[in-house]
C-alpha cells in the first residue's frame, strides 16, 4: 500500500540507495509472466520489441522492477523516453520506490537524472557520463542528441525504454532510436504500451519496421510486429484484477469559454490549464455543483466510494461542503495550501489523515484537485467523478485508473466513470475517457455496450451542432433541411497528436455521407502533398498547416456537405500526417442502425394521429423515458436536444415551404455579379457551383495518361493537391463558358511556398 508519505518525492537526479526490507507490492501473475518473457527476451545480445499492458495494468512499475534487477543492478545504463513531464516524474518515482536490495544485490546505489523543457527537471546539458538512469522527454533529446556521446561513449550495450509506445511511430522518437543504435552495438529497446495499434494496418506496418522481435510460443521470434508479452483488458477484467469500465455521461447545461481570447485558448490546448477567471466560473457555478452532488446522491449505493476530480481548489472546498449538506460523508485533500475558508495551511499528514478515514469507510466521497492520480492506493474506489475536463489522454488515463482495481486487488467488479460536459463556445479537443479504449472494445462481447459506446462518442461531438439549432443568433435553416439520419456520422478518424510541449490531444473526426468521399481521396493524396511541399519537419508552422488546408479543401471540400466541413478537422489530420507519415486509423458506426434514432418517424405519428399537444407530450415524454437503454437518449443527452429535433421535423411536415430549397445563385450582390468573384467567395454563395467550376477545370487539364498539367510551365502531376485552379480572367468575359476561363497552375507558378 502507497500513500502520500511513503511515497518517493521526485527530484531532477540524485542518488539512490537500496531500500532495506522488502517490497510489499506482489507482482500480479500477468506481470510476473510479462518479466519472464522479458528474461527470455533479453538472451539476445539486441532486441526491439514490445510489452503491451491495458489501461491499469501497471506497465510502469513491471518494466521498471525488471530493470532494477536486469539493467542497473548489472551496471547497465538505461535511456527511458516519454512525451510528458507527468510519465517522466511517474517512471522515476517508480525506480526510487522499488529500488529495494532485494533486486539490487550487486551495487551499492544507483544515479538517475530527469531530462525536460520543465523548470523542475535537468537540461540535457547536465548530463553527466556517471548517471545509470536517463529519464527525458523525446524533444529535448531529440533536439541534442550529441549531448548524449559523453554519455554513451565506451557502452557496449544499453536498455532504450519507450513509454506510450505507439507513438514511437513519430518522426522524433525514430531520429532517437535510430541515433542511439548508431552510437551503441547492443541496444535493447523495448516499447510499453496499452495499445500497439487498433484497427489500421499502416499503424501495424509502422510500428513492425521500429518493434522487430518478440517471443511467441516460448520461443524468440524476429519479423512482423515484434511483441515480448501482451494480455488485453478483457482478460485482467476476466481474472478480476481490472474491473469492467462502465461509462456514463451528464450534461450540465451551462456554457463556458465565450469570453476566451486566444491567449486562454492557446492555454487549454497546450498546457491544459484552465484560465483563472474559467476555472473560477466552472467552480462557482451553483447548477453545475448541485448536478454532481445530485447525480452522485441518487445512485449512492451503486457508485460507492467516489473520487472527485475538481478544476481548483477553491472548487474542491465547495464541493465537499455541499456533498456533506446533501448528507453524504465527503472531505477533500489538496496539494499544502493556505485553506481559503479556515485560513490555516493543509498539512501532508492533515490530507493523510483524510486519505486513511476514506480508506477506512469513513469517507464516502474524497475530492481532489489532481493529486490522486498517481502514487497513493485507494482499491475500493468504485467510481470516479470527471468534473475537471482536460485534453491530455495521460491524464485521463491516470484519473480512470483510479477507479479500474478489480476484486483479485483488493478493488471492485465494476468502475463507473462518470463524465460531466459542459458547453464550450471553442471547440476544444476535450478527451472522452471512453477514447482511451477506442478501436478495442474488448472489454466486452455485448453488441449493445458496443453500440452505446459509438452513441456516445458521436454525442459528444454532436453537441456544438445541437447547441447551434437552439441558438436564435445562428441561421443553421441549411443544416436542420437535411434529412435528420444523414446528420448521424458513418464513421470517424480517432487519433493522438503530440503537441511540441509534450501534450497528447486527442482529436475525433466525424465522417458523414457527405463528406465520405472527400476524406477518401483526401487519404489518398496525403503522401503526395507532403512530398510536394518536401516536408521532413515533425511539427509544421500555422502558415504552413494553413495553406495546406486551403489545398485540401480546394480539391476535395467544395460542393454541398451539411453538417459543413470543418477546417479543424483537416489541420488536425495533416499534423498527425507530419509526425507519423500515416494516416489515421478509421473506425466505422456500421452497428448503429440509423432507423432507431429516426425523429422524424416520431414527428410523422404525431401528424398522423394528430395528436394535440396534451397527447404529443405525453408520446415524446414516454420515448424519452424509455430506459437507460433508450438509444434516443444516449445520442441526444439533454431532452431539449431532441425535442427540438422532433419540432424541425414536425415543421417540414406541416409546413414543407420553410425548409424548400433556395439557390444561392439569386443573392444579390449589390453591383457585382457571381461571375466576377474568386472561387473561394463564389463557394461561400454557391457550393455546388465552385466545385462545378473546380472540376471542369481539372478534367480541362486532364491529359491522356490521367495527370494534370500546369497551364504555365507544363509540370504535371497526377495529384490535385499539387496544383491550384487560378481565376485566369474574369469568368464573365471572352464570351467563353464559364469553365474555359479557369486554368489550373502547380503550387509554383501560383506563387504559393511548394517549392520551398
Amino acid at each position: 500500500m502507497h500513500s502520500l508519505s511513503d511515497t518517493v518525492e521526485v527530484k531532477s537526479c540524485g542518488q539512490v540507495y537500496p531500500r532495506k526490507g522488502m517490497n510489499q507490492r506482489t507482482p500480479y501473475e500477468h506481470q510476473k509472466k510479462a518479466m519472464e518473457c522479458l528474461d527470455q527476451i533479453n538472451q539476445e545480445s539486441a532486441y526491439s520489441t514490445l510489452v503491451v499492458l491495458p489501461t491499469g495494468g501497471g506497465k510502469t512499475y513491471t518494466a521498471s522492477l525488471w530493470l532494477l534487477k536486469n539493467a542497473l543492478d548489472q551496471g547497465k545504463k538505461i535511456l527511458w523516453i516519454a512525451h510528458r513531464q507527468m510519465l517522466l516524474d511517474q517512471a522515476a518515482s517508480s525506480f526510487q520506490n522499488f529500488a529495494y536490495a532485494e533486486v539490487l544485490p550487486h551495487i551499492s546505489s544507483f544515479r538517475f537524472r530527469i531530462i525536460s523543457g520543465s523548470a523542475s527537471h535537468d537540461r540535457t546539458s547536465d548530463i553527466q557520463p556517471s548517471d545509470n538512469l536517463l529519464i527525458a522527454s523525446k524533444d529535448s533529446i531529440g533536439r541534442n542528441l550529441k549531448r548524449l556521446d559523453p554519455w554513451l561513449k565506451g557502452e557496449q550495450e544499453l536498455y532504450l525504454i519507450v513509454d506510450e509506445a505507439h507513438h514511437s511511430t513519430a518522426k522524433t522518437y525514430r531520429k532517437v532510436i535510430n541515433y542511439v543504435k548508431s552510437k551503441v552495438p547492443h541496444v535493447k529497446l523495448i516499447g510499453l504500451t496499452a495499445t500497439p495499434f487498433r484497427t489500421a494496418e499502416e499503424e501495424k506496418g509502422l510500428l513492425a519496421k521500429i518493434y522487430s522481435d518478440g517471443i511467441r510460443n516460448g520461443q524468440a521470434v524476429h519479423g512482423d510486429v515484434g511483441i515480448t508479452y501482451q494480455i488485453g483488458l478483457k482478460e485482467l477484467i476476466n481474472r478480476r484484477i481490472l474491473s469492467k469500465p462502465v461509462f456514463e455521461s451528464y450534461y450540465t447545461e451551462e456554457s463556458f469559454g465565450e469570453s476566451m481570447g486566444l491567449k486562454d485558448w492557446e492555454s487549454i490546448q497546450q498546457l491544459d490549464m484552465l484560465p483563472d477567471e474559467i476555472a473560477k466560473q466552472m467552480a462557482e457555478n451553483a447548477a453545475r455543483n448541485k448536478l454532481i452532488v445530485e447525480t452522485y446522491r441518487t445512485k449512492q449505493k451503486e457508485y460507492g466510494q467516489t473520487i472527485v476530480f475538481a478544476v481548483s481548489v477553491p472548487h474542491a472546498i465547495q464541493l465537499a461542503a455541499q456533498f456533506r449538506k446533501a448528507g453524504i460523508s465527503a472531505d477533500y485533500v489538496v496539494s499544502s495550501i493556505r485553506d481559503a475558508v479556515t485560513g490555516t495551511t493543509i498539512s501532508r499528514e492533515e490530507n493523510e489523515r483524510k486519505l486513511n478515514a476514506y480508506r477506512n469507510g469513513e469517507l464516502q466521497v474524497l475530492v481532489n484537485v489532481m493529486i490522486l492520480t498517481e502514487g497513493v492506493d485507494l482499491p475500493q474506489t468504485k467510481t470516479v467523478f470527471l468534473a475537471h475536463p482536460t485534453v491530455s489522454s495521460v491524464l485521463m488515463t491516470q484519473m480512470v485508473g483510479r477507479a479500474l482495481r478489480g476484486p483479485a486487488a483488493g478493488g471492485t467488479a465494476t468502475a463507473h466513470i462518470v463524465s460531466f460536459i459542459d458547453h464550450w463556445n471553442e471547440q476544444i479537443a476535450w478527451v472522452n475517457p471512453e477514447s482511451l479504449f477506442e478501436g478495442i472494445n474488448e472489454f466486452t462481447d455485448n453488441p449493445t455496450e458496443h453500440l452505446r459506446h459509438d452513441l456516445r462518442m458521436i454525442a459528444i461531438s454532436k453537441i456544438e451542432e445541437f447547441a447551434s439549432i437552439l441558438d436564435e443568433s445562428v441561421d443553421t435553416t441549411a443544416l436542420e433541411k437535411i434529412p435528420f439520419e444523414k446528420r448521424i456520422p458513418v464513421g470517424m478518424y480517432a487519433f493522438t497528436c503530440l503537441e511540441e510541449n509534450g501534450m497528447d490531444l486527442s482529436y475525433q473526426v466525424m465522417v458523414y455521407d457527405s463528406t465520405a468521399e472527400a476524406y477518401r481521396k483526401l487519404m489518398e493524396e496525403l503522401p503526395a502533398l507532403f512530398r510536394s511541399y518536401q516536408i521532413s519537419e515533425e511539427y509544421l508552422p500555422e502558415t504552413l498547416l494553413d495553406e495546406m488546408e486551403e489545398q485540401c479543401r480546394a480539391a476535395f471540400f467544395c460542393g454541398e456537405m451539411l453538417p459543413p466541413y470543418e477546417k479543424k478537422d483537416v489541420l488536425h489530420i495533416l499534423k498527425y500526417y507530419a509526425q507519423y507519415e500515416a494516416v489515421p486509423p478509421f473506425y466505422t458506426f456500421d452497428e448503429i442502425d440509423r432507423s432507431k434514432l429516426d425523429v422524424k418517424a416520431i414527428a410523422q405519428k404525431i401528424w398522423d394521429e394528430d395528436m394535440g399537444a396534451r397527447r404529443r407530450a405525453e408520446y415524446v415524454e414516454s420515448i424519452w423515458d424509455e430506459g437507460d437503454d433508450n438509444l434516443l437518449r444516449i445520442f441526444f443527452g439533454r431532452k431539449l436536444y431532441f425535442l427540438r429535433q422532433v419540432d424541425i421535423e414536425y415543421m417540414k411536415i406541416a409546413y414543407p415551404d420553410i425548409y424548400a430549397s433556395e439557390s444561392g445563385r439569386n443573392v444579390t450582390l449589390g453591383s457585382r455579379k457571381l461571375e466576377d468573384l474568386p472561387l473561394v467567395e463564389i463557394g461561400k454563395i454557391d457550393p455546388e457551383l465552385e466545385k462545378q467550376l473546380r472540376d471542369g477545370a481539372f478534367e480541362k487539364a486532364r491529359t491522356e495518361n490521367g495527370k494534370y498539367r500546369c497551364a504555365l510551365c507544363g509540370a504535371s502531376d497526377s495529384s490535385r493537391l499539387f496544383f491550384q485552379v487560378d481565376h485566369i480572367v474574369p469568368m464573365n468575359q471572352g464570351g467563353k463558358s464559364v469553365p474555359e476561363n479557369l486554368q489550373i497552375l502547380c503550387r509554383h507558378c501560383n506563387g504559393l511556398k511548394g517549392d520551398r
